[in-house]
């Protein structure tokens, strides 16, 4: 087998990057190719940068490539993106996760009930294996979600009272407070590396980072004025989401979080939301039975996996 070359795109040739698919035996099964996204470079009007665009070539023809994404002003990629490899390329796959300088998660996207479709299945397990094999790990599997207009909408509950907080103090404590005894294993994972005030940092850095206005940020209170939890409407790059959905542990068990997100997903409605995409741990099986209650199907699994640790 001859040599490997391992190295970043450049303007001049992000052509590379689409060749891969003309190699690949077959339509891609999982990842962003199979849900009908392309790979467009930000010198072209896309958002793919090419010096976070790496390839494995063997013989001038790429035998593997991932691509990480960002934002427009963000300096680090945020998410993993694209990643795929020919066959018996697994381990070439690895030295691009291994010798590019670029750290995120790994959001690996496949279909509803992947499992139980073999070739789906096989897809995911070998790009997880390559992914592990450079050191990644897994942390979490996840629904997805995708609301639309020809999904029910879910009248208020009328149950709470809302209101805007602009008070960023108010709502870190009210984060911090929804953070104990949480079921989301990237909060749990944060407060149990780094501690309850940096897990709240990484929230709040994330909601600022979305570009929806920060005046829909909402406490709920009982009618009495006590205090029940948050939810956070918003937009992500691709579009109106549920940022955020939390219930203080004093008022667990008594089906607010429903409550929540129907005023998050009616919130977006009224703004012109027609697709609001959510997401929830599948072990999260509370959230999951709100979302199905709230009309919200599931439009995708993901499965998450973490950077090598440092050091």
């Amino acid at each position: 087998m001859t040599d490997l070359v391992v190295r970043a795109l450049t303007e001049h040739d992000t052509h590379l990057f689409a060749s891969f698919d003309s190699l690949a035996p077959a339509p891609a099964l999982v990842g962003k190719g199979a849900f009908g996204h392309t790979y467009v470079p930000v010198h072209e009007g896309g958002e793919y940068r090419p010096d976070w665009t790496w390839v494995a070539l063997r013989d001038g023809k790429v035998v593997a490539r991932a691509a990480w994404w960002g934002g427009p002003g963000d300096e680090t990629p945020k998410a993993l993106d694209w990643f795929d490899f020919a066959d018996g390329e697994a381990e070439a796959a690895a030295e691009v996760l291994r010798t590019a300088p670029l750290r995120s998660e790994y959001c690996l996207i496949a279909p509803p009930g992947w499992r139980d479709l073999p070739d789906v299945r096989a897809a995911v397990e070998a790009r997880v294996a390559a992914a592990e094999a450079a050191g990644m790990r897994v942390l979490v599997e996840r629904f997805r979600y995708e609301w639309t207009t020809g999904c029910p909408l879910s009248e208020r509950t009328g149950r709470l009272v809302y209101r805007s907080e602009p008070d960023d103090a108010v709502i870190r404590d009210v984060l911090g407070r929804t953070m104990h005894g949480t079921l989301d294993a990237h909060d749990s994972r944060n407060v149990a590396e780094l501690g309850l005030e940096a897990a709240v940092d990484d929230a709040m850095e994330f909601l600022h980072w979305l570009p929806s206005p920060r005046a829909w940020w909402k406490l709920a209170h009982t009618p009495g004025g006590e205090l029940v939890g948050i939810h956070i409407p918003a937009h992500n790059p691709a579009g109106p989401c549920v940022g955020y959905i939390g219930v203080v542990p004093g008022q667990r068990g008594r089906g607010y979080a429903y409550d929540l997100l129907v005023e998050c997903t009616r919130d977006l409605v009224d703004e012109g939301a027609t697709r609001i995409a959510a997401a929830t741990d599948q072990g999260n099986f509370p959230m999951a039975a709100n979302f199905a209650k709230a009309g919200y199907p599931v439009s995708q699994e993901r499965i998450d996996l973490l950077p090598p640790r440092e050091g």
